[in-house]
């Protein structure tokens, strides 16, 4: 098991992602963003979406699954909706323009609705939230994503991990909810699978339906040509603990995503052509960004101020990963493996990778491993 993390300076790190997509055919004012989303997700303590997965961006960019200079194509535009096609362009410009789109849409119309189709893998889906919600929106953000999940009493992944993101409120307030419909991300068992670390949790199951928790055994099943078991939805296996709910509920994400964009459905998906959905909510109807920010700010004061029955403090969505991201301002840990990775990247592309300032035990970036559900 490896378990020492390596410490990197956060700007020598954004100068070295920025230079990496900038060698990989980005301009360099995108290539600085797709890493700036990148070392935000490692910052806020969602390691399983951030440096980590600079091998699978590489893997798709130096073999053609990503198109450093697709443009967006607007496929439908009515009043408040939009569908737009990325073909196959990085998943991070295309949300950033998809989510300014249904911005200007909520401020003419109240709210704005952007679906995509033909995109990539787009970091984490509260990042997008998150944004709308800093300029006085209710901001919304989900996708779909390769086969991982499987649905109720089935033995076959057929829908993606496809997380609802939903932002409100502004600064250490900030009501920020981000979680797969499956009860993890695979990201979380591909981590574990690189410590060479069991999984924890009853996240996964086998093409039979039991429970796996050898990380490396359901990898090697998951990703496979012909995938078998997978990433069980919220609740778990079976209907006893109501995962038909956590099954419903990626399917709402798969109708405002795939279906909605006339895209591929994560059942027919092969790493490429991911869809989004992105909504954005004016509040002046309801008071004004300002009236609402306080009223979650208060609501937020209540439930924090609950009396804790296990010493455990009660918290609100979003909580941990403002923790993290104050311990984590001017450094980041990566783990020893991703780190390698980052090291045969640095030679692909003849930049330096950035030298580690420390050694620590434990990884205080990815303290969320174990409860945080982002999508693959």
């Amino acid at each position: 098991m490896m378990s020492h993390y390596v410490r990197v300076r956060t700007e020598a790190l954004q100068t070295f992602l920025s230079s990496v997509f900038e060698h990989r055919g980005f301009s360099a004012s995108d290539a600085a963003f797709i890493a700036e989303t990148l070392i935000d997700a490692d910052r806020h303590g969602i390691a399983s979406h951030g440096v980590q997965r600079m091998a699978m961006y590489d893997h798709k960019l130096r073999h053609g699954m990503i198109d450093p200079k697709a443009r967006i194509s607007v496929v439908s535009d009515c009043k408040a909706c939009a569908v737009l096609d990325g073909h196959s362009g990085m998943g991070q410009l295309i949300s950033r323009d998809a989510m300014e789109l249904a911005m200007r849409k909520a401020r003419e119309h109240g709210i704005g609705i952007v679906s995509v189709r033909d995109s990539n893998h787009f970091g984490t889906a509260g990042f997008w939230a998150r944004i709308a919600a800093d300029q006085g929106f209710i901001g919304v953000a989900t996708t779909n994503s390769n086969p991982l999940a499987v649905p109720t009493h089935a033995g076959l992944p057929a829908l993606g991990s496809n997380p609802i993101a939903f932002a409100v409120g502004h600064g250490s307030d900030q009501f920020v909810y981000d979680a797969a419909t499956s009860t993890v991300s695979l990201g979380k068992i591909e981590v574990l699978a690189k410590l060479g670390e069991p999984i924890e949790g009853d996240w996964a199951e086998d093409e039979h339906g039991a429970i796996e928790h050898d990380s490396a055994r359901m990898m090697s099943k998951i990703t496979a040509e012909h995938r078998i078991g997978g990433l069980t939805p919220l609740g778990g296996s079976g209907e006893l603990n109501a995962g038909y709910k956590g099954y419903g509920l990626n399917l709402i994400v798969e109708i405002l995503t795939g279906v909605l964009s006339g895209g591929i459905l994560s059942w027919d998906m092969h790493g490429q052509h991911i869809c989004h959905c992105f909504a954005a909510i004016d509040l002046d109807a309801f008071g004004g960004a300002a009236v609402i920010s306080e009223r979650v700010a208060a609501l937020s004061a209540r439930l924090r101020a609950l009396p804790s029955v296990d010493g455990h403090p009660v918290l609100v969505a979003g909580d941990k990963e403002r923790i993290a991201a104050r311990s984590n301002i001017d450094s980041i840990a990566i783990d020893p493996a991703t780190f390698a990775q980052l090291q045969t990247i640095s030679e692909r592309v003849g930049e330096p990778v950035p030298d580690g300032i420390a050694d620590a035990d434990a990884n205080p970036a990815s303290a969320n491993l174990g409860s945080r559900t982002n999508h693959e």
